[in-house]
């Protein structure tokens, strides 16, 4: 009797394995389907683009030219002359700091590098904290510094230790530019110093400044300081940026004013996941600077928001995988997905998923599966691609024992 019950578990067994392999062998049937879901979104586009932008300047701005965009698709929400040719000033900095950082991402300093100091950049007028010859400080403090106050001496002692020279610095800073898009652009110092040819604009610096906040977010750990010193203490620093001590949300970045370029700032902040920047060139006052910034920040904020909806590496689903190793494989988003939309418009947006119910094996880890598309009232605003979360091997002779050995061991396991 014992014997007889072995010999038919041995026969179930053999015929449930039997119903296990059974699909490998079939041949994959293209059954493509498509899932529909009304609050979804879509992904951040890489370059600056216009989208229902407002260029007629309905919020009577007194500056000679001002833009507003968010930060992770790069759309323009507000525009007013943002490509007249201005003097920077300060807000040249940007892009000396953007530098500064693609350095120590490269490995080429760190934080604690010493910097020296020339007699050219201990002669630097303008702001500065008055470094001198004989002293050194980290990448970290001078980062401190250019930052916070926006310190012309720092300035230039990074520059010539990146670069050799001031000069060759500014060369690395018009090549950068030039990459950017930033075609308004002519940087002939650093600094921002006043000099003949030393321009740019609002939308170019939009761009720079979305650059190094996408590329290097860690550098609000320097904008966002309000108060902070140096030199165990001796030498205070005060942000020369207004808006991080009142304004919620406020990120950073840059300010900037001469006497022939007026006042000018880069202000950028974050509420509910939407991330703005707004660009100032050519107030009349430091404090229309800011008021306007702020106006600017306020109207982005309650006419917009960003909607994520998946971030890199989510699962979308499980793929059956046909005559492999393994039964099913995750398919998973490629990028991070969101979309800028105006407030009130979610429950018009549509979210396509176009995946195959099954794969066929091999599968590469990265191969591409399928592809999800985001939908704003029927128009098409972004995509991303679907893909395999990891490999999985065809099944052979050689490996077929190994799948029947595994299936054998779990099914008298369960029995």
């Amino acid at each position: 009797m014992y014997i007889n019950k072995c010999i038919m578990i041995k026969v179930l067994s053999l015929f449930m394995i039997f119903i296990f392999l059974l699909p490998i062998f079939s041949f994959a049937i293209d059954d493509s389907f498509v899932w529909s879901d009304a609050d979804v979104s879509t992904v951040s586009t890489s370059a600056t683009e216009t989208s229902d932008n407002n260029s007629s300047n309905s919020l009577n701005l007194e500056c000679g030219s001002a833009i507003l965009i968010e930060q992770n698709t790069g759309k323009v929400l507000y525009e007013h002359n943002v490509h007249e040719k201005l003097r920077p000033a300060s807000v040249t900095k940007v892009m000396t700091i953007l530098l500064i950082m693609e350095a120590l991402d490269s490995g080429k300093i760190t934080l604690d590098t010493k910097i020296p100091c020339s007699e050219n950049a201990s002669s630097m007028g303008g702001s500065q904290i008055w470094l001198d010859v004989k002293e050194t400080l980290t990448v970290n403090e001078m980062l401190k510094a250019i930052c916070v106050v926006s310190a012309n001496d720092c300035t230039v002692a990074m520059a010539e230790y990146l670069a050799g020279s001031e000069q060759a610095f500014v060369e690395q800073m018009n090549a950068k530019a030039k990459a950017l898009g930033m075609n308004d652009t002519t940087f002939k110092n650093c600094h921002g110093i006043d000099e003949d040819g030393h321009i740019t604009s609002s939308y170019d610096i939009a761009l720079m400044s979305r650059e190094l906040l996408l590329k290097h977010p860690n550098i609000t750990n320097y904008t966002t300081i309000w108060m902070d010193s140096l030199r165990d203490g001796k030498s205070e620093l005060v942000n020369t940026n207004k808006l991080i001590r009142n304004y919620k949300g406020a990120t950073g970045l840059k300010t900037g004013s001469t006497s022939l370029a007026l006042y000018n700032l880069s202000a950028s902040a974050t509420r509910d996941n939407l991330s703005l920047i707004a660009v100032i060139m050519k107030a009349p006052s430091t404090k229309v600077r800011f008021s306007e910034a702020q106006k600017l920040l306020d109207y982005g904020f309650s006419q917009y928001e960003y909607k994520e909806f998946g971030k890199q590496n989510d699962v979308i689903t499980s793929l059956k995988v046909l005559k492999g190793t393994s039964e099913n494989v995750n398919a998973i988003l490629e990028n991070s997905c969101g979309t800028l939309i105006k407030k009130g418009e979610t429950k018009n947006l549509v979210q396509e998923v176009h995946l195959d119910d099954k794969v066929s094996a091999p599968v590469t880890k990265g191969q591409k599966l399928g592809e999800v598309v985001y939908l704003l009232d029927n128009n098409q605003v972004g995509s991303s691609n679907i893909i395999a979360e990891q490999d999985i091997n065809r099944l052979t002779l050689l490996n077929m024992a190994s799948v029947l050995y595994k299936s054998w061991y779990q099914l008298l396991r369960n029995i």
